[in-house]
């Protein structure tokens, strides 16, 4: 099997611009562990933050918790000075963008470069880093 073709690293730098998380309809799915630094990020408990924040939504045969957004588009969580719980974000959200479609191929990684400012820039994130974010989604236990 050949090396990804981020075998040498990717740059990336979030630059907090709030593009991933507004104007746009989305879903941002939820695992447990999630919930509980959501959670612990809003000085609430689980169920509440379920009850204020989310929704069930059908993604073919499955169900799953998503975080709300406005009737704009935004995700329920941004404030005007961008995302509120930014330390306690949903493993979606810290992942970005190391994503499996944005690392399908180098065309998917440049097309989010024309995207996000941050997308080479900043650190280097290792192939190792890269593919632990990864199989962190994939194994994710999503509500």
């Amino acid at each position: 099997m050949s090396d990804p073709f981020y075998a040498a690293g990717l740059r990336f730098g979030c630059r907090r611009c709030s593009r991933c998380c507004r104007h746009e309809p989305g879903y941002v799915f939820l695992t447990r562990e999630d919930l509980e630094r959501l959670a612990q990020g809003l000085g609430l408990a689980p169920p509440e933050v379920l009850d204020r924040y989310c929704r069930v939504v059908r993604v073919g045969a499955f169900r799953r918790v998503s975080l709300r957004e406005t009737t704009d588009y935004d995700c329920i969580l941004w404030g005007k000075e961008g995302c509120r719980v930014y330390r306690y974000r949903p493993l979606q959200c810290r992942s970005f963008p190391f994503w499996a479609a944005n690392l399908a191929s180098p065309e998917d990684w440049e097309q989010l470069k024309r995207e996000c400012p941050g997308v080479g820039s900043g650190s280097l994130h290792s192939v190792a880093m890269i593919q632990g974010w990864l199989e962190q989604a994939r194994s994710g236990s999503y509500l």
